[in-house]
C-alpha cells in the first residue's frame, strides 16, 4: 500500500492512512453492533468482536480504544439523527399533525436503515458513562419535550383527540421504538406501505 502512494505528498499520505483507519473502524463498529443486538452489551468482549472481525483482540486496539467506545459512537450518533430530524420537523412550516407524521417516517426511517444501532440505543443506553451518558439523556429529553409540544399544540388547535398528551406520547413512541423487533420479524415489508398504515394507525386508530 506505501509502495502504491509513495509519490504523493506526505499530505496525501496521512489522509489516505487515515481514511483505511475510518473505514476499518466503521467495520468494528459494524461488527459489534450486531453483536450487541443479538447477546446485549455486557455479554459481549473485546475479544468476541475481534474473532468475528478475523482478526486478535490486540489489533483490535488500533482502530479503537474500548468497547466503551464502540458503543458510545453507535448511540451518541444515532441519538443526534433523532435530535436533527426533529430540529428539521421544528422547521418546517406545517401543522402539529403533518410534523408528527414527518416524525413517524423519521423513526420507520431510522429503524430499517439503522435496527441494529437502534437495539443498541434501547437496550444499552445505561452503560454508556460520563459525558456521553449525559448527552445523550439531555437529547433524549428535548426530543421528548418537543414531541410533546407538538402533541399539545395539536390538540390546542383540536386537530388530536383531546386525550392526556402523556398517553399520546407513549403510545406513539413505544410503538415506534420497538418497531425495529417487529420489522426484523416481519422480513421485508415494503417502507412506503410501513409509512403510510403506521401513520394511519397510529393517527387514526383501528375504528
Amino acid at each position: 500500500m506505501a509502495r502504491w502512494i509513495k509519490n504523493k505528498s506526505r499530505q496525501e499520505l496521512i489522509i489516505f492512512v487515515e481514511m483505511k483507519s475510518n473505514t476499518r473502524k466503521e467495520e468494528i463498529i459494524t461488527v459489534a453492533s450486531r453483536l450487541f443486538k443479538e447477546k446485549g452489551f455486557s455479554a459481549v468482549s473485546v475479544r468476541d468482536i475481534a474473532q468475528e472481525m478475523g482478526m486478535k483482540a490486540a489489533s483490535l486496539y488500533n482502530h479503537i480504544n474500548s468497547k466503551q467506545e464502540i458503543l458510545s459512537s453507535l448511540i451518541i450518533k444515532l441519538a443526534k439523527d433523532f435530535t436533527d430530524g426533529m430540529g428539521a420537523v421544528l422547521e418546517e412550516e406545517s401543522s402539529p399533525l403533518a410534523k408528527i407524521e414527518a416524525l413517524i417516517r423519521l423513526h420507520i426511517d431510522i429503524t430499517v436503515n439503522q435496527s441494529e444501532a437502534l437495539a443498541a440505543l434501547n437496550n444499552d443506553w445505561m452503560h454508556l458513562q460520563g459525558q456521553d451518558l449525559m448527552d445523550f439523556v439531555q437529547m433524549r429529553e428535548e426530543y421528548e419535550e418537543n414531541f410533546r409540544k407538538i402533541i399539545k399544540h395539536g390538540i390546542a388547535l383540536g386537530q388530536l383527540q383531546p386525550h392526556h398528551p402523556e398517553v399520546i406520547l407513549f403510545s406513539i413512541l413505544s410503538t415506534l421504538r420497538t418497531l425495529y423487533l417487529w420489522y426484523q420479524k416481519r422480513g421485508k415489508l415494503d417502507v412506503n406501505i410501513l409509512k403510510k398504515d403506521m401513520v394511519a394507525v397510529l393517527l387514526k386508530g383501528i375504528v
